[in-house]
């Protein structure tokens, strides 16, 4: 009796081994595609970081899926995120690399916003972003003290009201009291650079790494085509250390609190980055595997070394400390979202 309640055991053990339900189930993303979609153009920094994650994320992804980066520029990445909230599946198969000032237009209630940005589940950024704000050389405009009160204004090209191409011009007009002419309608910001050596526009903000990765950059920084006239970050980068920071002019002119304030709020695009989200409503069991895998690129001395040979920057921020700046920049009183109005109105 006893051999034979073994012989069962054993074969009852056999059919499950045997059995479909007794394989191990298959990763979830073997034989799938994940897109990144990049809300910007083809060649700029946005795009590059894109491909880099899209080139070392799927090894650390169990089923080691395809990865490809899609292009949907528009709007300072606004027509991306609106995909992303709205029209993508939430499956954990769409990734998106959106620009960090989105919430200004949800902040001041724009009615073109389809996405919440508290919502958006966030993987991390690679990057920090600073920015800077560069003139043609041949301007009248040698510092930003030139630019106060500055009459005609000089004209600066942006792809939309989020992009740091707006929003810093802007908060200088706001709170020093330059006066900067805003030029939109620019599709990506190399078309802006662009227009720049066209004359028909003669500054642009952006971020300090873009500055500092690719062309036409180089050779303008080579033959001073351009001058920087301001930098965004608390401490002077030491690539353009005889360039004041937003800070010391909000002290030498003697911005209010108020003042102060939204500047804090407009500044935290920086701390944004770079930021890659999923959407809404992604299942939770996808999001754990991408957030794994996009924080073990970001400890990948290959993959960084392999960015710093395309002059992209490395300095990371976590899903969870973007979360929780997400809610806290939503979160602003009545006389701060005024303000906001009053900066994006165009």
């Amino acid at each position: 009796m006893k051999k034979q309640l073994i012989a069962l055991t054993a074969f009852a053990a056999f059919i499950c081994i045997s059995s479909p339900r007794g394989h191990a189930q298959e990763p979830f993303y073997k034989d799938k595609t994940i897109t990144i979609i990049a809300g910007s153009g083809a060649g700029n920094v946005y795009d590059i970081y894109a491909r880099w994650f899209a080139k070392h994320l799927p090894k650390y992804i169990p089923g080691n899926p395809n990865m490809i980066v899609q292009n949907m520029p528009g709007a300072a990445s606004m027509i991306a995120a609106n995909y992303l909230s709205q029209i993508s599946k939430p499956d954990g198969l769409t990734i998106g690399a959106i620009f960090p000032a989105l919430y200004f237009d949800q902040l001041i209630g724009r009615s073109e916003v389809k996405y919440d940005w508290s919502k958006f589940i966030w993987l991390g950024s690679p990057v920090k972003s600073e920015h800077l704000l560069y003139m043609r050389g041949d301007t009248r405009f040698k510092t930003l003290d030139d630019v106060v009160k500055a009459s005609p204004a000089p004209k600066c090209g942006a792809t939309g009201t989020t992009s740091t191409a707006f929003y810093i011009p802007k908060l200088l007009d706001e709170t020093i009291g330059t006066n900067f002419e805003i030029i939109l309608g620019y599709q990506t910001g190399t078309d802006i650079d662009l227009a720049v050596e066209r004359n028909e526009v003669v500054c642009r903000a952006f971020t300090i790494t873009a500055f500092f990765a690719r062309e036409p950059f180089f050779t303008w920084r080579k033959n001073g085509f351009v001058r920087v006239l301001l930098q965004t970050g608390r401490k002077r980068d030491a690539r353009i250390k005889d360039t004041p920071t937003i800070y010391e002019f909000l002290e030498k002119y003697k911005t209010n609190e108020s003042g102060m304030r939204l500047s804090k709020l407009i500044l935290a695009g920086g701390e944004f980055g770079r930021p890659y989200v999923l959407p809404p409503k992604t299942p939770a069991s996808n999001v754990k595997i991408i957030r794994e895998a996009f924080a073990k690129v970001m400890q990948d001395e290959n993959a960084i070394a392999e960015a710093k040979g395309q002059h992209l920057e490395i300095d990371p921020s976590t899903a969870e400390e973007l979360d929780a700046l997400s809610k806290e920049v939503i979160d602003q009183p009545p006389e701060i979202i005024a303000r906001m109005k009053k900066l994006l109105s165009y």
